[in-house]
């Protein structure tokens, strides 16, 4: 607990807001003045004008010409320029998108109820982006570890696996792997996909139903935060019933009592969902015995609590 921590998060707070407000996103080929990008994005010049000098200031702009804004190099390599070196895109946005929702945190605990409803198109896409950049340094070793002992041509179920990072992972050792996402998150994905990647993607959701099997491996990757008891319980059943006896079930998720932020990172499930938060061992080991599993072993992987399970 360090006092430095309680501070505001200013510059999040200040290039979030820009970046909603369409700031950045209309300077990205194009220079213009504060009349002028006001008028453009229909906004207010006094408003626009403190932001655009705020941002110079921090150096996401550079005031050329004398009046005129763009922005600057390191901030177009920052969002728009992936091939650069110092490319991060905007999955900062989910962070910003979060605040959002934990301001309004003594109504939750008031009420009980979450403060956020159905995600944006662009929240989506921040989401999405997010997921994909937390997940791709140790998605190799987790399918690694996952796979070991499996057939060479392993059928997996990548549930809830939309921004594909885990997939990619598992496609590269050599498996074949399902992917269930909701219909936009699927949609997203296979515009990304190349046609040699043994990736099938299927819309759907998964706390109604999941796609057919056989497999040999079910994976859930930062799912069983998001729901209850009663979710979690029903979706293990289900995850039973599509794999060959023996198959394993994987899960990836905060543990509770195990990883030192499961805790704070429950209020943010409290603030997001109707039911969400993060679960203990010994929930987790009731609910997989109820569910037919067996023989769960908890590790860590690259930093990750991994819950492996073996259908009975």
């Amino acid at each position: 607990m360090e006092k430095e921590a309680l501070q505001a998060p200013f510059e999040l707070l200040l290039v979030g807001g820009a970046i909603e407000a369409g700031i950045f996103k209309t300077l990205h080929q194009q220079t213009l003045d504060a009349l002028e990008l006001a008028e453009t994005l229909k906004a207010d010049r006094r408003a626009v004008w403190t932001v655009a000098e705020a941002l110079v200031s921090l150096g996401y702009l550079e005031r050329i010409e004398g009046n005129k804004y763009r922005l600057s190099s390191r901030a177009e390599e920052i969002f728009y320029r992936p091939d650069s070196a110092n490319y991060d895109g905007f999955a900062f946005m989910h962070g910003y998108e979060l605040i959002k929702s934990w301001i309004k945190l003594p109504q939750v605990i008031q009420n009980g109820r979450p403060a956020k409803g159905d995600r944006t198109i662009a929240e989506r896409r921040y989401f999405i982006e997010a997921m994909s950049r937390g997940a791709k340094e140790g998605a190799k070793a987790i399918a690694q570890f996952c796979l070991t002992g499996l057939p060479p041509e392993a059928r997996v179920l990548d549930i809830g696996g939309g921004p594909l990072v885990h997939a990619r992972a598992f496609a590269a050792s050599g498996a074949s792997v399902t992917v269930l996402d909701l219909p936009e998150v699927a949609a997203m994905g296979q515009s990304s996909l190349a046609p040699d990647e043994n990736i099938h993607l299927v819309a759907g959701d998964f706390t109604v139903s999941l796609p057919e099997g056989p497999f040999h491996l079910a994976f859930l990757g930062s799912i069983c935060h998001i729901y209850g008891e009663k979710e979690n319980r029903r979706l293990f059943k289900q995850v039973a019933a599509v794999l060959v006896p023996g198959g394993r079930m994987v899960v990836v998720d905060f543990m509770r009592s195990r990883h030192p932020f499961a805790a704070v990172f429950a209020v943010n499930m409290l603030v997001n969902t109707e039911t969400g938060g993060t679960w203990t061992w010994e929930e987790y080991v009731t609910w997989l015995t109820d569910a037919g599993f067996k023989d769960m072993e908890l590790k860590e992987v690259n930093g990750r609590h991994i819950i492996m399970a073996i259908r009975g």
